[in-house]
């Protein structure tokens, strides 16, 4: 599956994803890079980005992860989600690049690495495994 269709399949299913901007920037097998803007909605006390929205965001990049791996997996789901905060995010977009490590035959295990854009490049703010419930073919 393309970045496009895969955004797509998300929008459709997902209408939260588009209510917070996020976006496939580029898939491949096993891979995702996501992307959601900035929004001064998303801003927490402290000048920070909320937990919730680094959760949303390390969950959908995941589900992008397994999409472009799999043909007609939309009906996989979350079974496990942790996340290690290990930095304040800036208030800028935040991107979460999702790596499928193991695909099996009803659990894929990912890994997310949440980044957010500096001067100088990209810091890492949160580490994510997680892992998704696979549908079973009829």
């Amino acid at each position: 599956m393309t970045a496009t269709q895969v955004q797509a399949l998300i929008s459709d299913g997902l209408p939260m994803a588009d209510e917070i901007g996020f976006t496939v920037e580029r898939v491949r097998p096993g891979f995702a890079r996501t992307r959601v803007p900035h929004s001064d909605r998303n801003i927490r006390p402290g000048g920070t980005l909320s937990g919730p929205l680094q959760m949303a965001l390390a969950d959908a990049a995941m589900y992008a992860a397994i999409l472009a791996s799999l043909d007609k997996a939309e009906m996989a789901m979350t079974s496990n989600l942790s996340i290690n905060f290990l930095q304040k995010p800036a208030a800028a977009d935040l991107i979460g690049e999702a790596t499928v490590l193991r695909m099996g035959r009803r659990l894929a295990v990912c890994e997310v690495r949440l980044l957010s854009p500096t001067e100088d490049g990209e810091v890492l703010v949160a580490h994510v495994t997680g892992s998704y419930a696979l549908p079973t073919k009829a």
